[in-house]
């Protein structure tokens, strides 16, 4: 087995008295989907906030490439090569594709005072980054606003993969999309997956995760429930952890002896008078 690009050993995060997180680790692999899944409150946003350099850790470590890294910003983030594309798009629906492809980077030609933004250069890039994930855009002209859900997604990830990304954090990219826009969202995971980036992939949907996903961990009330290679889970026992199917059905059987001791109860009075 490889090196992982990414890995974090023991990550506690606290809040005051509040443990969003105890003793996480996981690890990330070059040309594979890392899934992040839990219900809510399970400490997902967190670890990714510690891995994209908005949190540091109250105790643990993370390493990159092997060695132990501390991530202060989200700028040092990026600049190592941890890129997060997170649900809420930072994206100018009125601004066009190439602009927002280039927001903050934008390309220059000329020297001195007549520096100015290299329009041609950035519309050719869109086009040929787009088309590397196997998007044909109509026209780089073409106002975000009016693209699709899954459009966007593509834009974000190859803005991403194009200016250094390593490792790419998908933070909830199906969430609010229809099953085509899902569909087209998760093909351009595998593309990302295909270009040896490491590719972690947080979703609520256990279907889209088991689709693209080569491991699988489960966070629960900011712990560890399992971690999993895809050869090692069904679909069937990733939903059952996912959902507390146990604790669901242990449930039900407590709901079931309660109404039971009621009719006996019941029947005893009936039986009295």
């Amino acid at each position: 087995m490889a090196e992982p690009i990414l890995e974090v050993r023991d990550i506690t995060k606290l809040f005051g008295s509040v443990i969003a997180l105890s003793k996480v680790s996981t690890k990330v692999y070059r040309g594979e989907v890392t899934c992040l899944l839990g219900d809510n409150g399970a400490g997902k946003s967190t670890l990714i906030k510690i891995l994209s350099g908005v949190f540091q850790p109250t105790e643990g470590t993370c390493h990159f490439n092997g060695e132990i890294v501390t991530l202060r910003s989200p700028r040092e983030a990026r600049a190592m090569g941890i890129a997060t594309v997170y649900q809420e798009l930072s994206l100018l629906p009125l601004m066009p594709i190439w602009r927002n492809f280039f927001l903050g980077a934008e390309p220059e030609k000329g020297s001195a005072l007549l520096r100015r933004f290299d329009i041609e250069f950035a519309k050719r890039t869109v086009r040929e980054e787009l088309r590397k994930m196997g998007i044909e855009i109509r026209d780089p002209d073409q106002p975000v606003g009016s693209m699709s859900g899954g459009e966007r997604q593509s834009i974000a990830i190859s803005r991403a993969v194009y200016f250094g990304a390593k490792v790419l954090i998908l933070d909830e990219p199906t969430a609010a999309l229809g099953v085509k826009q899902a569909g087209m969202v998760l093909r351009y995971v595998a593309q990302a997956k295909a270009r040896d980036l490491g590719v972690i992939f947080i979703s609520h949907n256990p279907q889209h995760a088991y689709t693209v996903g080569d491991r699988f961990f489960i966070l629960k009330h900011g712990k560890v429930l399992g971690s999993w290679t895809k050869k090692e889970l069904s679909l069937e026992d990733m939903i059952r952890n996912m959902s507390g199917v146990d604790e669901l059905e242990a449930l039900s059987r407590e709901l079931e002896q309660i109404a039971a001791g009621r009719q006996e109860r019941n029947n005893g009075m009936e039986n009295e008078s």
